[in-house]
């Protein structure tokens, strides 16, 4: 499949098919979003809120959540707001989520059938990393979206004009629904 995509790429780049994505750094509508990599939202999320190329960054991740208050999300969006001009931020969960209830000692099943020693799960549980909560998902996905909503809102590092709302995008409709106001 990369080799495919890697052919893809040559001829796109050949046939200059780029010249309609130039643009800046810098989002023209000045907003952040998170979100989850769900693939049914590749195409649908920009064409139901009516983005293009340029208009905004996105952040995407296994449930469109943040893990940590000072990970890598929150880090993008601090770039994003100190950097790149960003004063509003959407969080946008959806509906049919794979997080929500994910279970953590499943996954770690699937890592040990994978060739995942027992030993090396061991060394990064001693040296702090809690499987179970790194690798839990979700209850509900209007919660979770509520839940990143606050952290962001509260963030020591989050200036207090920046716009923090929280959705949920239908995975079928692209509708889209506030979580909180």
């Amino acid at each position: 499949m990369i080799e495919e995509i890697l052919r893809h790429n040559r001829a796109f780049v050949e046939e200059k098919k780029y010249d309609r994505f130039i643009t800046n750094k810098y989002p023209d509508k000045k907003i952040a979003i998170l979100s989850c990599m769900d693939t049914r939202l590749t195409e649908l999320l920009p064409e139901a809120l009516g983005i293009k190329n340029g208009d905004v960054k996105i952040i995407k991740n296994a449930g469109g959540g943040i893990a940590h208050p000072f990970g890598s999300v929150v880090r993008s969006l601090i770039v994003a707001i100190y950097d790149l001009g960003v004063e509003e931020i959407m969080v946008i969960g959806h509906t049919d989520c794979g997080v929500q209830h994910m279970d953590s000692a499943k996954l770690i099943e699937k890592m040990k059938e994978r060739g995942v020693s027992e030993e090396t799960l061991g060394l990064i549980n001693y040296c702090g990393i809690d499987f179970e909560s790194w690798l839990s998902g979700f209850e509900c996905a209007e919660d979770s979206v509520r839940e990143s909503v606050n952290i962001l809102k509260t963030h020591p590092l989050i200036p207090t004009n920046i716009v923090v709302r929280g959705f949920i995008i239908d995975s079928t409709t692209g509708e889209l629904i506030e979580t909180q106001k």
